[in-house]
């Protein structure tokens, strides 16, 4: 079978490779669709925190079960499904807590293991989810919706407050449409005015920060809460500098999530912590139910997931895929890879 691999950064190929086998509690599954994470992407260009070379990319996807024995979960052959790509240890101390998204030695498929961009790769069967008649598209979106809606949670969003995402892509665009369902009224931040726009527009966000500048930004949020600052502000980039513009513009007594990635150091006041009394939430990966929760109110019509997708490309195509994702990256938003139809 065929697979895709980044070697180093910035060189992917395509390989010929071994058709897994299912082992006894496993099932073989036929990729789908996939899309190219922040991460991979990171992976692509060399500053992916947790990248090591080489790796087969891939953590977003959707199947077709194949192969699959009998199960206490309803899950058959040629049913379309989607997968909980977060391999925990079941050891730590945050695995007995049940903790299993912060699971002390975590392995993400395409950051600390391979990953699911190849034509078929074999899952444990608890890992596996029915999706319930969404299409493959749809549910190669529903794991970064997780990673959204996850982190949206941690902050537990009320109905009318006021709520900054800084991060216009596609985590930064589903934490935006998390908090406006919760009843937020949101806005979002990010460098690149075309993606800015598409998110007003595609989830009908309250409003925008063009973030081109540290006075025009601190501006923004002054004239947007009238002085007062954010109830709730979320960091969807994994950069200093956005870490910063969250802490600054989230109001006293506010709370802030990070859940963007990244290696580089900040160097902050964090006296400001302190100061404003603000309540920090890291948030890493999606549980279980997250996944459960989102195929739901996907299936029930209450999220348009494929707004987010602005580019298809076949496998064959991957090195272009990721190349041109790199280089327009402020115009991109979220890029599936087609992989297979259903049989």
């Amino acid at each position: 079978m065929k697979a895709i691999r980044i070697n180093q950064p910035g060189e992917v190929e395509i390989f010929e490779t071994e058709k897994p086998v299912p082992k006894k509690g496993e099932a073989l599954l036929k990729i789908l669709y996939g899309g190219i994470c922040g991460s991979d992407l990171g992976t692509y260009r060399g500053t992916f925190a947790y990248a090591s070379y080489p790796r087969i990319p891939g953590h977003e996807f959707s199947a077709q079960i194949m192969e699959i024995g009998e199960n206490d979960r309803g899950l058959k052959k040629g049913m379309i499904v989607t997968c909980n790509p977060y391999f925990n240890c079941g050891k730590c101390y945050s695995c007995e807590r049940g903790l299993l998204n912060c699971c002390e030695h975590n392995e993400t498929m395409g950051a600390q293991r391979d990953g699911a961009f190849m034509e078929y790769i074999t899952m444990p069967i608890e890992r596996i989810y029915d999706g319930k008649g969404l299409s493959p598209k749809q549910l190669a979106l529903i794991e970064p919706f997780c990673i959204s809606y996850h982190g949206a949670g941690r902050a537990h969003i009320k109905p009318g407050e006021k709520v900054l995402v800084v991060g216009a892509g596609t985590i930064g665009v589903l934490a935006a449409a998390s908090a406006k369902a919760a009843g937020a009224e949101v806005y979002i931040a990010d460098i690149a005015p075309e993606k800015l726009a598409y998110a007003k527009k595609s989830f009908d966000l309250a409003g925008t920060i063009l973030n081109d500048s540290p006075e025009h930004f601190k501006q923004a949020v002054q004239e947007i809460t009238a002085g007062k600052g954010f109830d709730v502000t979320i960091e969807a980039v994994g950069l200093p500098s956005t870490f910063l513009s969250c802490i600054d513009a989230a109001a006293y007594g506010g709370r802030f999530v990070q859940i963007g990635v990244g290696k580089k150091n900040a160097d902050f006041d964090f006296t400001l912590l302190q100061k404003k009394e603000l309540n920090v939430f890291g948030s890493r990966n999606a549980l279980k139910q997250d996944f459960l929760d989102l195929i739901d109110l996907v299936k029930a019509g209450k999220a348009d997931v494929e707004k987010v997708v602005t580019n298809v490309y076949e496998m064959a195509d991957a090195a272009k895929a990721f190349r041109d994702f790199s280089e327009n990256a402020s115009k991109m938003l979220k890029v599936v890879i087609h992989f297979a139809d259903p049989e």
